[in-house]
């Protein structure tokens, strides 16, 4: 990121980041870029839910009823992530903190592990993106409670949002946005906008990204700037609620 930032803003060079760029600048106490001036963003291309799965053996059907049963056994329940800082993480400490939960996170490396804790479990919350635990869901060994972005997801249409659930202003996602270096010229911005525009929308593209979880967007540069001016600010504030430190 560091070496993007000081490139050349002639347009040919083009960052690709996902949520870790909104994390990183209150997760460490060092970055080699400034989030907020060292790039134009050109769009927010697509993001993928985070969803909050329990073991069947957890009596809780709904949102509600999971935050009663926690309460009811304060020391009892962990949930699983994947990974220090990500944004399954952080949608898990959210829900712990606005809920004053006594909930203990677990990290792993990755979702694929998270999911097999719950599985097995050993962690029986998760907080995963979507697209490895649908299996789960659908075969039964794993209860979806929740998704958390503002709208359902296409891969679980049966299961609600956290704001349907009752809890609102806890969206969060994955995301893949594009970037250049600050100063690249406003018509090269538009000219790559178009591009990624006409390609996002090529029905092969839209396949794969389904597969993979994630769903288009490809919102405009100045709907991408107000995105990250708003995020930025409120991770940061849940990681230092939740105290939560990294090592660089």
């Amino acid at each position: 990121m560091g070496n993007a930032a000081r490139a050349a803003p002639d347009g040919y060079t083009i960052v690709f980041v996902s949520t870790s760029y909104i994390v990183n600048p209150s997760l460490y106490g060092k970055i080699p870029y400034d989030p907020f001036k060292d790039f134009a963003p050109v769009t927010l291309a697509a993001v993928s839910p985070n969803v909050l799965t329990v073991h069947p053996s957890i009596p809780a059907r709904t949102v509600k009823e999971l935050i009663s049963e926690i309460k009811a056994n304060p020391g009892k329940y962990s949930f699983a992530s994947a990974g220090l800082g990500t944004t399954p993480h952080l949608s898990g400490e959210l829900f712990k903190l606005s809920q004053g939960l006594d909930l203990v996170h677990v990290p792993f490396n990755g979702s694929a592990p998270a999911i097999q804790s719950a599985l097995a479990g050993h962690t029986r919350i998760a907080f995963t993106v979507v697209t490895p635990v649908v299996p789960q869901v659908k075969e039964g060994k794993l209860r979806a409670l929740a998704v958390t972005t503002p709208k359902r997801s296409p891969a679980l249409p049966e299961v609600p949002t956290l704001a349907e659930a009752g809890l609102p202003d806890q969206e969060a996602d994955t995301m893949q946005g594009i970037l250049v270096p600050a100063g690249t010229p406003r018509a090269i911005v538009d000219l790559l906008h178009g591009e990624i525009l006409k390609v996002i929308e090529l029905p092969d593209v839209k396949e794969r990204m389904a597969v993979l979880g994630f769903e288009p967007v490809a919102n405009t540069a100045e709907e991408f700037v107000a995105s990250i001016r708003f995020e930025i600010p409120k991770w940061a504030k849940v990681i230092r609620d939740a105290n939560i430190k990294a090592e660089p």
